[in-house]
C-alpha cells in the first residue's frame, strides 16, 4: 500500500484542526483494499446470492454466517467469531455494507460489496474494505479474491 505524503495545514485547506486531524487518520492509518471480478451471469441473478448475508459462506471463505435483523456473526475456518453490523443492505443497489465490531482489534471497519450492472447481460461483482489496523485490510483483500473466484465459478455453472 502506498502512503501519500502530504501536508495539510488550516490555511491551505480552510478546514478545523480537528477535520485536519481526522483526514491525517484516515489517510495514514486506515488500509483500503478493493477486488472485482466480472460473471457471466446478470445482476439480479448474482444479487440471489450476494445479497442473502447468511449465505455468504457459501462463496466466501468462511464456515459459517448467521444474521439476526441488523446483526451478523461470521465465522472463519479456524473458528474465530466476528460480530458485524450490517449498515446497508439494499436490494435495489444491490449493495450491503457491514462494519466489524466488539473487536479491540479492530478500531476501524468498513466493508462494502456491490454487484453492478456491466450493461451487457453480466455482471462486475466489486468487494471493498477500509480498515485500521491497515495490516488486516490486506488479509480481507486476500479472502475477497478469493471468494470473488469461487462466487464467479459458482454463478458461471448454473449456481
Amino acid at each position: 500500500m502506498r502512503h501519500l505524503n502530504m501536508r495539510v495545514t488550516a490555511q491551505s485547506t480552510g478546514l478545523s484542526a480537528d477535520t485536519q486531524s481526522a483526514i491525517r487518520y484516515y489517510i495514514f492509518t486506515m488500509g483500503s483494499v478493493r477486488r472485482h471480478v466480472h460473471i457471466d451471469r446478470d445482476p439480479d441473478t448474482v444479487w440471489k446470492l450476494v445479497g442473502a448475508l447468511e449465505r455468504q459462506h457459501e462463496w466466501f471463505p468462511l464456515s459459517g454466517c448467521r444474521v439476526e435483523g441488523k446483526k451478523r456473526w461470521i465465522t472463519l475456518p479456524s473458528g474465530i467469531t466476528f460480530e458485524e453490523d450490517i449498515i446497508t443492505h439494499d436490494h435495489s443497489l444491490r449493495r450491503f455494507q457491514y462494519r466489524i465490531v466488539g473487536n479491540p482489534g479492530i478500531t476501524a471497519h468498513l466493508g462494502t460489496c456491490d454487484v453492478l450492472d456491466d450493461g451487457r447481460g453480466g455482471s462486475t461483482v466489486v468487494y471493498s474494505t477500509d480498515m485500521e489496523p491497515e495490516a488486516l485490510a490486506l488479509v480481507i483483500g486476500g479472502a475477497a479474491g478469493e471468494g470473488l473466484h469461487k462466487l464467479k465459478q459458482l454463478m458461471e455453472a448454473g449456481g
